[in-house]
């Protein structure tokens, strides 16, 4: 009897669809529960004209009510067409699947990646990640479904490269070798914040390069070792594996004739490669050229309105950010049919579209899915649930009022809790920044090491909450390599595999930025943890 019960319970798994749409049912009744209760917080702002704090009052908005479900219903399409991640998986993909299509990808692998350690590549995957972070999060729709290809064409589970694509998009988000769009972000409300205390503030924005340069290099190490040592060997091999394994065996069959067709198809894949290479370098000139200002024609993706250089690339308004999971895809695509010209792997237009359109073929699933995590973090955001528990965890950090070490702990356990339930980091500088920087400044830390402080805490928790718009694309991927169809990856599932990465990293994080503090290292260029 007592197998039986087993058996069963083994039988009854939840699709994330299913539980996306039931968390958005929860969140809604959540909502007319807590409005009940006049649930509600005040935060402050601060006034860059008087330079005096202005309080806002946010209050949960009621969804379990007529305007509430009115809301739900008439905005579910703009919901599912404007949320980010539908609009940058779907240029990636395009570029993807023709230059998968034809064959560019499997050459370009089997003959250069896979002579890559293991190890080498794990950690060139993750440095990527963390550094695609200076174009807010394109690397989540470009790297994930990229990475996994690779590792299944490579004989390796690509269930692996989806999580070491995600862990290190996520939890090294805001740091990188170069200054990028999380300067430009926060830098401002940095800047009001430390005014409050002296006016004279300055806040560069190199001020933190010194810091997110070595902690890139070392997040990047220690992701490695936690991929390959603890992940890898729980994740397992993808059982496929073997069939590609005998399909190899055939390849390399000992004949004079299948030489030979061995040694037209490597003549030709090589010219393909040729021809791609020859292709790409053009697209990068062409695109380094567009960043250039004020030559002939050139400039095309900068914001010319603006003054400085970084806000003509990072800025709200930048081409180069709107355009650049766009100018990746073109650059798959002209490499992919130039590579299949070149190795006459393709012969016409309709071949090239029909072998694309096959590829898509498999993506439904993930579509849907986007469909109803669309909807379930619209009705979150705006029930204002986020907002409230941040501005209560910044009221607490200002109640408690430490000093030294503890102020900095606790401020990174807070913003990295509050990052649970409201991922936009510019969002949670804005609450916490009136409190946490004139904190540090009183507590003889300076403005420039607080804001290193909320960026240590965004990478933390990062990846480990549903509500982060591109965990969608995660999760879809792990259910379209799954092999257990009917054991589907669920949130719990999908959170589960990357929790040992999660665990690790965070304390890494605490520990870099404690040691830097006590140490007292510069963290860019004049500036120091200490005022």
């Amino acid at each position: 009897m007592k197998d039986r019960r087993k058996l069963k319970l083994k039988k009854f798994y939840f699709h994330p669809i299913t539980i996306f749409v039931f968390l958005s049912a929860l969140v809604v009744v959540l909502t007319g529960i807590l409005s009940l209760f006049q649930t509600q917080a005040t935060y402050n702002v601060v006034n860059t004209n008087s330079k005096d704090l202005e309080p806002v009052l946010v209050t949960v908005e009621n969804l379990f009510s007529f305007d509430g479900l009115k809301f739900i219903i008439s905005n579910a399409s703009k919901n599912f067409l404007s949320f980010a991640p539908l609009g940058t998986l779907l240029l990636s993909l395009i570029g993807l699947t023709i230059a998968e299509g034809t064959g560019f990808i499997e050459t370009l692998t089997k003959r250069h990646f896979s002579k890559i350690p293991k190890w080498t590549f794990t950690f060139l995957v993750i440095l990527i990640a963390t550094i695609s972070s200076l174009i807010n999060e394109v690397g989540y729709a470009i790297l994930i479904p990229l990475v996994a290809l690779i590792y299944f064409i490579n004989n390796r589970n690509p269930i692996l490269g989806i999580v070491t694509a995600f862990c290190g998009v996520s939890f090294g988000y805001g740091v990188s070798i170069f200054i990028g769009s999380m300067e430009v972000s926060l830098m401002n409300y940095t800047k009001t914040a430390a005014i409050l205390v002296d006016e004279t503030s300055h806040i560069a924005l190199s001020s933190n390069l010194i810091f997110i340069i070595i902690a890139t290099i070392i997040i990047s190490i220690v992701g490695t070792i936690v991929i390959e040592k603890i992940i890898a060997p729980i994740i397992g091999k993808y059982k496929k594996e073997e069939e590609m394994a005998k399909t190899e065996q055939y390849k390399t069959f000992n004949s004079e004739e299948q030489e030979q067709i061995l040694l037209e198809k490597d003549k030709y894949e090589k010219k393909g490669l040729r021809s791609a290479l020859i292709v790409s370098i053009i697209i990068l000139l062409i695109f380094v050229y567009s960043l250039i200002p004020n030559l002939p024609f050139s400039g095309m993706l900068l914001d010319m309105k603006e003054t400085i250089y970084l806000n003509q690339l990072f800025g709200d308004n930048s081409y180069f950010q709107d355009g650049f999971t766009y100018l990746v895809s073109l650059v798959f695509i002209l490499s992919g049919i130039a590579y299949g010209i070149g190795s006459k792997s393709i012969k016409n237009d309709k071949q090239i579209i029909e072998n694309a359109g096959k590829k898509f073929s498999s993506l439904g699933t993930i579509f849907i899915l986007i469909f109803v995590a669309s909807q379930f973090i619209a009705i979150f955001r705006k029930s204002n649930i986020g907002l409230v528990v941040t501005s209560w965890l910044a009221s607490l950090l200002n109640y408690l009022n430490l000093t030294g070490i503890p102020l900095i702990i606790v401020t990174l356990l807070l913003i990295a809790i509050s990052n649970l339930l409201l991922t936009s980091p510019t969002s949670k500088w804005m609450i916490f920044s009136p409190v946490v920087v004139p904190m540090f400044m009183q507590s003889n830390i300076s403005p420039q090491f607080a804001q290193i402080v909320m960026r240590v805490a965004d990478s933390m928790t990062k990846g480990f909450t549903p509500l982060l718009a591109s965990f969608v694309i995660y999760i879809g991927y792990l259910n379209i390599y799954n092999l257990h169809k009917d054991k589907p990856f669920t949130i719990r599932k999908s959170l589960q595999i990357i929790t040992p990465y999660f665990l690790i990293i965070s304390a890494t994080w605490i520990l870099l930025v404690i040691g830097w503090y006590i140490i007292g290292l510069p963290i860019g260029p004049g500036v120091s943890p200490t005022l």
